[in-house]
């Protein structure tokens, strides 16, 4: 047992990294900003796909935080308010007055930060990314982003009964449903990521957005949601490996398998058989995390980010190995001790006494950069769902018929 953490000290550290959030005002790095760089917009002729690419590689990998240097801002990214604010509204210790604070201050944020090139409510992040193949604006709405953050908003419809968030996250659900949702054929589905223009076969983005269908769904009553999304859930179901695992996306270049996506699908699986009522993904939830056990954790606590090797030990897979294990904690009866150990660990060797979490641990250095959307947000967020729900006993969900979720279709 002395891989168990104790709650005073799990209530500790949450409370240190709130207060060092709010004091950066929710602001920061992210592994994937160095595009923002002021010296790279200056020097036109790097503006192309490979320069881009070089660099933010070199900031993302480098133990050394360069982006003073070159010049990136610290800015907010919806996703990381999203985060913060499911923490928020979760996290205990908090008093009154401080709660409400946080989450009105964190639902203004979202709200001015919309994108504003289309009628829905829908984020993008702060920062431009190159994919291999197309540079992604700033601000660009990505379903993944959005999906978090409408996702967070009903967090605090369900507990504030406040019909602004439903509307948000129910245009934001008619966005994905309106703009990014596709199909070829019978048995082909799937939402565009990350631009509406790309008609990707991302399976984390397909389960994130038909989770978030399924939620909107149960609160609005509205069948056309529910049935995008069961048919773009029965896809990525599909496409699940014989051993249980997924791989990032269907393309050739898409073809290897990580702990937080697969933590993402498998959270998204449980919320799309609750707020749907159906059991018909059971098997596969069940497959998918065997396999996860199985495959990202070692015997000290220490989380893989790939399959199939140690290093990297990254900040997120281990918030989200957390988040997964307590979230699923009715399918194996050791994940609540399986989530201690991989706090335990985290706090050893990933804490920084000055309020936050480091970025990465590799084979022969750690990477200390403080990242507020990858890195703190994420583990705000997990020290939250671990506090709340340590003490609670497991809820098995309730099954129904499963053709009853599949009146809209």
């Amino acid at each position: 047992m002395e891989n168990r953490i104790s709650s005073r000290e799990a209530q500790a550290a949450a409370l240190k990294l709130l207060a060092y959030c709010r004091a950066s005002d929710w602001a920061g790095y992210d592994p994937y900003d160095a595009l923002n760089s002021s010296v790279f917009t200056a020097l036109p002729f790097l503006n192309s796909r490979l320069p881009r690419l070089v660099l933010t590689q070199a900031a993302k990998r480098s133990p050394i935080n360069i982006r003073r240097l070159v010049r990136v801002p610290k800015t907010e990214n919806p996703k990381a308010l999203a985060l913060f604010l499911t923490a928020a509204l979760t996290l205990p210790g908090l008093d009154t007055a401080s709660r409400k604070n946080i989450v009105d201050q964190l639902s203004e944020r979202l709200i001015a930060l919309r994108s504003r090139e289309t009628p829905y409510w829908c984020w993008g992040y702060s920062f431009p990314w190159q994919t291999r193949s197309k540079l992604v604006p700033s601000g660009a709405p990505n379903l993944v982003c959005t999906s978090f953050v409408a996702s967070a908003l009903l967090d605090a419809y369900e507990q504030r009964q406040d019909s602004r968030y439903l509307s948000m996250a129910a245009s934001a659900a008619e966005y994905l449903r309106n703009e990014l949702y596709w199909t070829d054929g019978d048995a082909v589905a799937g939402f565009c990521y990350p631009l509406a223009s790309l008609r990707s076969q991302v399976h984390n983005a397909n389960l994130l957005g038909a989770a978030l269908l399924c939620r909107v769904a149960q609160h609005t009553g509205e069948q056309t949601f529910l049935g995008s999304a069961l048919r773009v859930t029965r896809y990525s179901a599909e496409k699940q490996n014989e051993d249980g695992s997924w791989f990032y996306g269907e393309s050739p270049t898409a073809r290897w398998i990580d702990n937080f996506h697969t933590g993402y699908n498998l959270c998204a699986l449980r919320s799309i058989g609750r707020s749907a009522a159906t059991t018909e993904f059971e098997d596969c939830l069940q497959r998918g995390f065997t396999f996860y056990r199985a495959h990202f954790f070692r015997e000290d606590g220490a989380v893989r980010y790939f399959h199939n090797r140690t290093y990297p030990v990254d900040i997120h897979s281990v918030a989200q190995s957390i988040i997964t294990l307590m979230a699923l904690r009715d399918l194996h009866p050791e994940n609540v001790q399986l989530a201690h150990s991989v706090l335990r660990w985290a706090m050893s060797h990933m804490w920084d006494d000055r309020g936050f979490f480091y970025y990465r641990v590799l084979r022969l250095c750690t990477i200390r950069t403080s990242y507020m959307r990858w890195s703190q947000a994420w583990m705000l967020l997990a020290l939250a769902t671990f506090l709340s729900e340590s003490n609670v006993t497991p809820r098995h969900p309730q099954m129904h018929n499963p053709t009853a979720a599949s009146r809209g279709m």
